[in-house]
């Protein structure tokens, strides 16, 4: 059973920096990983993703201003947030794809708040 978690959510002021990490109980090498939000009312949906091998996409509302990294030594990925806006308030959850299913972090909330 894989375990993911996320930490580095909080209240942060309008242009503020947040960053995100997700730690895995196992390897990431492997694996395709992503960061999602859900705000309240609405679904959830992809902020960033990188595969195994670096490559990255962002969702139209966060590129510039968002940038998803990964560390394998450490099975941990990040999602560096800057310019941060009242929009980008919900829930952040760190997905890992495998081929059998996903997994999913408990999530970890972000308030962008003055």
């Amino acid at each position: 059973q894989v375990q993911l978690v996320e930490s580095g959510g909080g209240l942060v002021q309008p242009g503020g920096s947040l960053r995100l990490s997700c730690t895995a109980s196992g390897s990431i090498f492997v694996y395709a990983m992503g960061w999602y939000r859900q705000a309240p009312g609405n679904q959830r949906e992809l902020v960033a993703r990188i595969t195994s091998g670096g490559s990255t996409n962002y969702a139209d509302s966060v590129k510039g201003r968002f940038t998803i990294s990964r560390d394998n030594a450490k099975n941990t990925v990040y999602l560096q947030m800057s310019s941060l806006q009242p929009e980008d308030t919900a829930v952040y959850y760190c997905k890992q794809s495998r081929p059998v299913r996903d997994y999913w972090g408990q999530g970890t909330q972000v308030t962008v708040s003055s």
